[in-house]
């Protein structure tokens, strides 16, 4: 049993000594938030970092998404996929959209694009894939079909932080990507988000939206919300992009000492989701356990459990089985039988950049032993 617990994640912190400066500067000006300097330097150092035009920091990822469909005047039906943390979906609710589910692909966990046209109705008016564990959709193939409905695509991208296909980031495809900074992300502000967008007309818009419409003390030109990013969140981020490149390395060592460890178990599959063409970011560890494996996914679950060791089963439920959702037509488990396998089987593993040897071996020995090795 392990000493202390040992959660699926634990968030990168910079050095106290290293914020107390920052700190300084925000107790010195006093701008606390509304875009401060310390906001607008995350920004500017984001864009370079991330490869991409233009970002708009939020308070947290989901209120950049219901943003985002504001943004993009979304209405009617959007088709999305239920294999995903819950904000996907509830974002869409709380703007009076209609999710549509269609399945995943059982290779990547992502939205199956040979799926989604036959989702398509005449109040469709956008899509919402998800990068889920960080691999990269079949981009070309969702826009393809989005120009040929004249159709929008927001990219749920929270998993996707750094992450880069062919040498250039995912966050550049779409009309907008959506990131989450919350505390469980490879790249965290303690609470954040953004959405990157490709045009300053655009950002100039969500910035407004952000801030209840005000362009400026006068003068409201939209019903908006309050979405902005407060200037210490903004220091935490600009000292995380510090250590960023190094964090990810060793979540890299975490994944291929797991890769190693549990090859080969009867019953257990590992993903094959670190692809050449991609530059991953290992934020999550998933591993599938099947049902000739000695026990269930639930009764592993447990026992890393009373060994002080939780991981999460992401993602079960599905969306679509919650009650909010499940009297949906595209809810039925006949629509999503590839994301209804996966949820009841999906199992991640604990992953982070203080995941030790030790504890990977401590995990592996405890799912070794649970499949009678």
């Amino acid at each position: 049993m392990s000493k202390k617990p040992i959660y699926v994640t634990e968030p990168d912190l910079p050095p106290l000594d290293e914020l107390i400066p920052l700190l300084e500067r925000i107790w010195e000006s006093k701008r606390l938030t509304n875009g401060g300097p310390l906001h607008q330097e995350l920004e500017d150092k984001l864009c370079s970092m991330l490869g991409v035009k233009y970002i708009s920091l939020f308070n947290n990822g989901t209120i950049a998404l219901l943003t985002a469909f504001k943004a993009l005047k979304v209405q009617g039906e959007v088709i999305t996929t239920p294999y995903s943390f819950v904000a996907t979906s509830h974002a869409l609710l709380w703007n009076g959209i209609k999710p549509v589910f269609v399945d995943i692909k059982k290779d990547t966990f992502n939205m199956d694009p040979n799926r989604i046209e036959e989702a398509i109705t005449s109040n469709t008016s956008a899509i919402l894939p998800v990068h889920c564990y960080g691999t990269p959709c079949n981009t070309e193939k969702i826009q393809k079909i989005a120009d040929d409905y004249n159709l929008k695509v927001i990219y749920d991208a929270a998993h996707a932080f750094g992450v880069k296909k062919d040498g250039v980031s995912i966050l550049n495809h779409g009309d907008l990507s959506i990131l989450s900074f919350h505390a469980t992300k490879v790249f965290n502000t303690f609470e954040g988000g953004a959405i990157v967008c490709h045009d300053m007309k655009t950002k100039k818009y969500i910035d407004n939206l952000k801030n209840f419409g005000f362009i400026n003390e006068t003068t409201i030109s939209t019903c908006g919300i309050n979405g902005k990013m407060s200037e210490i969140n903004s220091a935490i981020g600009i000292l995380q992009i510090k250590t960023h490149k190094e964090n990810i390395q060793k979540r890299k060592k975490t994944h291929n000492e797991y890769t190693q460890q549990l090859k080969g178990i009867k019953g257990l599959e590992i993903p094959e989701l670190e692809k050449e063409e991609t530059t991953h970011n290992y934020c999550y560890f998933p591993i599938l356990i099947k049902n000739d494996f000695h026990i269930t996914r639930d009764q592993l679950y447990n026992n890393l459990i009373e060994h002080n060791i939780f991981p999460r089963r992401y993602f079960y439920p599905l969306i679509s089985q919650l009650q909010m959702y499940k009297e949906l037509p595209s809810s039925h488990l006949k629509n999503l039988p590839i994301a209804n396998k996966t949820a009841n089987s999906i199992l991640c593993l604990p992953i982070s950049s203080n995941t030790s040897s030790e504890d990977v071996e401590l995990i592996t020995d405890i799912i070794k032993e649970s499949a009678g090795l």
